[in-house]
């Protein structure tokens, strides 16, 4: 059985450079264009990792995040952040909000599989 990701971005060219990069190492990926659009991608549908953006329409990643954090399937789901934004209290914000880590975009496929693979061996 394949893994499943989540990612979350406002951004076609990055969800297309993600999904590539996942799909090459055996994940099933679905894709939100939004942090609403996201909620409404995985419903009740259990995913092993989900990857977000900070900076987005409608519904921004630390609300998306908190959103996820509180329905019970995706509790205690993996949520990495991968957004421009490096500053240390976003960072902070971040976590705060239910973060599990943070990758500052442009990212390097390796290290992005190799961070995603330590958060769901």
């Amino acid at each position: 059985m394949s893994r499943r990701i989540l990612t979350v971005d406002d951004s076609k060219t990055m969800r297309d450079m993600l999904a590539a990069t996942l799909r090459s190492d055996g994940w099933d990926v679905l894709q939100g264009e939004d942090g609403l659009h996201g909620i409404e991608v995985l419903g009740d549908t259990p995913v092993d990792v989900i990857i977000t953006d900070l900076n987005m329409p409608k519904l921004d990643g630390f609300g998306f995040i908190r959103r996820m954090r509180q329905h019970p399937v995706h509790k205690a789901t993996p949520i990495l952040m991968l957004t421009t934004e490096s500053d240390p209290a976003k960072k902070a914000e971040g976590k705060a909000a239910g973060a599990t880590g943070w990758l500052v975009k442009p990212f390097d496929p390796a290290k992005l599989l190799q961070v995603v693979r330590k958060v769901c061996p």
